[in-house]
């Protein structure tokens, strides 16, 4: 027996022994954590999340470019609008449904697209979609998803919306459309916000690349986490699945990296808004909106509906929170195009807020995320739980028994501003 051999012999029993105690102590902390836990709110999920998620994934959704300013005020500006309480008011009989871009919804929220959601829990864009479906709202795919378009319409049966970014491969573009098309994607949600990427600090010192690159640290990250690692090591989607294998020359991980570095395109303008729309010819979403110039412009693309977003706080570092210039974009466009908003939300409350200063329906980040690294599917559909009875609560207390009935009479107004923020 040479070295090397003996190496391997004293090698993978300890690392057997080493994974086994930890998923021992990880079990028993979960059973004591869960005694201990009521999922009351989105806040819990976050906190079981965090423990169950390797840091750098978990931080790589969990933050927000530069000083993270954009990113907080997403959730801060919630905070400062009041709710007008009424009393004596008949609360029976509530009504939550409504439509977004046509499609009935169980209340109006959306999952948004989010990448690398498959490396917070095994499979999680599927799972994520088919608690979603069950649900009755509608989930979104990211193009930078980890299970591909395929892979997600083969595990569900509703169909689901696919977000675009726009590249510079216009072939690899072209596949992209023609694949939610043959996958019975109900709507496109265009991304115009990314024509340059905006550094995540929490990113660069975590290490993260793309695709990750594990080094001791990272390895470290993974053991700690032995459930995790094992619903991994059971599962075939690892990687960017709407990308390898579907780019010329790009057949495995490593020549996706640089691929990726160059593809975002800076170039990008209104013209390439028409021709991605007449090359879908379905309902089209256009997300990345924080000027209400920019709301106009996108209302005369054609488009079904707009997305008042800031990628989450990660992209301009500064920027208006969402909630706080929607009022703006909603006086100026809102009879002329459907419009969304995403950016902050955490409770049933804040989408609440949301439909009183104008959106027609709001999407859900970070907060379904956290359901799906904290519990998996079940994690999602709690989310969702959370959210719908926080909202039916919010509306009944408020005096409304319809979700279309909710508007600015609703919140607290000031002479400056108009509403209380």
């Amino acid at each position: 027996m040479n070295q090397h051999e003996e190496t391997l012999v004293f090698f993978y029993p300890l690392a057997n022994i080493v994974i086994r105690f930890f998923v021992i102590m990880h079990i028993i902390h979960h059973i004591v954590l869960g005694k201990l836990m009521h999922i009351l709110e989105i806040k819990d999920l976050e906190a079981l999340a965090r423990k169950k998620v390797p840091k750098m994934f978990f931080d790589y959704n969990n933050s927000g470019s530069w000083t993270e300013r954009t990113y907080k005020d997403n959730m801060h500006d919630f905070q400062k609008i009041k709710f007008r309480q009424r009393v004596a008011v008949d609360m029976s009989n509530r009504n939550l449904k409504t439509k977004m871009i046509g499609e009935d919804v169980e209340m109006p929220v959306a999952i948004a697209p989010t990448g690398l959601t498959g490396m917070q829990h095994a499979d999680g864009e599927i799972l994520a979609a088919q608690a979603a479906e069950e649900f009755g709202i509608p989930f979104t795919l990211s193009t930078l998803s980890v299970c591909s378009i395929e892979a997600v319409a083969k595990k569900t049966s509703r169909p689901f919306w696919f977000q675009l970014y726009v590249m510079r491969d216009k072939k690899f573009m072209a596949r992209l459309i023609d694949r939610a098309k043959a996958a019975n994607c109900s709507a496109l949600v265009l991304t115009l916000d990314l024509q340059i990427l905006g550094q995540r600090h929490i990113d660069v010192r975590n290490g993260l690349s793309t695709p990750p690159k594990f080094n001791l640290k990272h390895i470290y990250q993974v053991l700690s986490k032995p459930m995790w690692c094992l619903k991994m090591l059971k599962t075939k989607n690892h990687f960017f699945g709407n990308v390898v294998g579907h780019v010329d020359g790009v057949s495995d991980v490593r020549s996706l990296t640089a691929w990726i570095g160059e593809q975002f395109d800076p170039s990008l303008d209104w013209n390439e808004v028409d021709w991605i729309r007449k090359r879908w010819g379905g309902k089209l979403i256009i997300k990345g909106i924080l000027d209400p110039e920019d709301a106009l412009l996108a209302a005369r693309t054609g488009a079904d509906a707009i997305i008042v977003s800031n990628h989450g706080g990660r992209q301009l570092d500064g920027a208006s929170s969402t909630i706080s210039i929607l009022p703006e974009i909603v006086a100026e466009a809102g009879d002329q195009i459907e419009i969304h908003m995403d950016g902050g939300i955490r409770s049933g409350q804040d989408v609440a807020k949301a439909m009183c200063l104008g959106a027609k329906g709001t999407y859900i980040g970070r907060s379904f995320i956290y359901g799906l690294g904290a519990m998996g599917k079940a994690g999602v559909s709690k989310t969702l739980e959370i959210i719908k009875k926080e909202l039916d609560m919010t509306m009944a207390l408020c005096g409304r028994r319809d979700i279309h009935e909710l508007n600015e009479d609703n919140i607290y107004k000031t002479k400056e501003t108009g509403v209380s923020l």
